[in-house]
């Protein structure tokens, strides 16, 4: 094994953060652009209706298309991975990507921009659970937690950052541009990755599980349609849960799943380890990740809207508004990393979670008179909350799996997170929408919205601390007392090769 890490290593230790940091940049640069554009896209909706004659529930398309395109091909991560190597697959994600973004930028018609996002999403459906699994193999022993945080960054940063940028485009450029600033980064992702990435040993893998393949993009993305169709949509206004979309899509999806559990758990070398679940740690902490995920989500789905519809700001000065959550996620998520290697992820997760719960409750009095620094102060507690407890899970999770399984854990937790946070924007918008009813209902008048929202932020809240009580279940995996790089010597560090 020694001499096989040699190999790997000719010069110092290939493991140390230093040596890290340039593949980390490939990966923070791909994640960034693939995860900016999906938020970036609500803000070009009045824009795109405008400039292509077409109705909202066209051009909503160019948004749900997107979406369904990631969830059928996040399940596939994992195996191609394996398979192809995760540098190749990484990289080849990138280009589809960027070379959808140039098509997206070209298309003159609601249905060729359409067409183009489903070849975007193609691409970027499978860039985050393999820079997870990628970067969590990187990191040297003991590290993982600070590491994992850094590549957390533009997951919290993206979707905060997206509606400024696009918000500015939109108001002072033109819509084609959230497009075109992707093709300067992409390529900058890909020449960057190409020089820097590792060769990770591709593994001996069985032919590819077609009924698996089948099932799990119909499962995720039929019922990432359903919910979303349920109460998704700009400003909360979906078909509702008994509208034939929603239906057909939860119903197919459904099936669908319990087919794709069933062939999984009767193959020996499944496409998605669902045996993971046997491990009581990886189980606590997966489901308290979908309870984060929702109060996360939620967040950032309700903040916007709120901040348009009830004190009618821009686009680009929302964006401005939300600025200080981004900041305070990007600020703490490195220091949630650090924590966790110190701690663990009970502490961490719990801290985060307080500061959520508490930002949940003040934003839960907004009323007309609340002023924008009292709205700030709480979205940027928001921000800090996640940042601290976001990563520290991942992480947890992952070191809660056998290490071979990985890959094939970052894409089940990266499909589970595509549906639950439909699963939150749909729920959430349906009890906005029934709050807005009661008290129109009971106490019109200018208040309405304003305390609508409030029972919706006060809920979150509550999530949040059902979350907190769910963290106390919490315990270190095994992995992360010993050594947790069992695999170096996979790794071939000669940086270009």
């Amino acid at each position: 094994m020694a001499s096989a890490s040699q190999k790997a290593a000719p010069t110092g230790d290939p493991m140390s953060i230093r040596n890290i940091i340039a593949p980390l940049i490939a990966i923070i640069v791909g994640m960034f652009m693939v995860i900016l554009d999906g938020t970036a896209m609500n803000v070009a909706m009045p824009g795109l209706m405008e400039d292509f004659k077409s109705s909202m529930s066209i051009v909503q398309w160019t948004i749900t298309g997107y979406a369904l395109a990631q969830a059928a091909v996040i399940p596939l991560a994992g195996w191609m991975s394996d398979r192809f190597g995760a540098k190749q697959v990484f990289l080849f994600s990138i280009i589809m990507f960027t070379l959808g973004s140039a098509l997206c930028a070209l298309a003159t018609t609601a249905e060729q921009l359409i067409v183009f996002r489903i070849i975007q999403g193609l691409g970027g459906g499978m860039v985050a659970p393999i820079a997870m699994a990628f970067t969590f193999r990187l990191s040297p022993p003991g590290k993982q937690g600070a590491v994992m945080g850094m590549i957390g960054i533009p997951m919290l940063l993206a979707p905060a950052l997206g509606p400024v940028v696009a918000g500015y485009l939109v108001d002072y450029v033109s819509w084609h541009w959230i497009f075109i600033i992707n093709l300067p980064i992409g390529v900058i992702a890909v020449i960057v990755g190409l020089r820097t990435l590792p060769n990770i040993e591709r593994k001996r893998v069985p032919s590819l599980d077609f009924l698996g393949m089948i099932f799990a993009p119909l499962a995720f993305a039929m019922l990432a349609y359903g919910v979303s169709s349920a109460g998704g949509g700009e400003g909360g206004g979906g078909s509702g849960w008994t509208s034939p979309e929603a239906l057909v899509g939860m119903i197919v999806g459904g099936v669908a799943l319990i087919i794709f559990i069933i062939v999984e758990l009767n193959r020996k070398e499944p496409l998605l380890e669902l045996r993971v679940f046997k491990s009581s740690d990886f189980t606590r902490g997966i489901i308290l990740q979908w309870i984060v995920q929702i109060a996360l989500f939620g967040t950032l789905f309700l903040a916007p809207i709120f901040l348009q519809l009830a004190k009618g700001y821009s686009a680009f000065d929302t964006g401005l508004i939300l600025l200080p959550q981004a900041l305070a996620a990007g600020i703490f998520m490195p220091i949630g990393g650090k924590l966790f290697d110190r701690f663990g992820a009970r502490p961490v997760v719990l801290s985060g979670l307080a500061i959520v719960t508490v930002a949940g409750f003040i934003l839960s009095q907004i009323t007309a008179e609340t002023t924008l620094l009292t709205l700030m102060i709480p979205l940027a507690m928001l921000g800090a909350g996640m940042g601290l407890s976001m990563m520290p899970l991942n992480t947890h999770i992952m070191q809660s799996a056998p290490r071979e399984l990985v890959s094939r854990v970052t894409s089940l937790t990266a499909a589970a997170q595509q549906v639950m946070t439909s699963f939150a924007i749909a729920g959430l918008s349906t009890i906005l929408a029934s709050r807005v009813e009661h008290y129109s209902a009971t106490n019109p008048g200018p208040n309405v919205v304003y305390s609508s929202y409030g029972d919706t932020f006060f809920i979150l809240a509550i999530i949040s601390i059902v979350g907190a009580i769910a963290a106390l279940l919490l315990r270190r995996p095994k992995q992360e007392k010993g050594t947790s790089m069992d695999e170096k010597p996979e790794m071939s560090m000669m940086m270009g090769h």
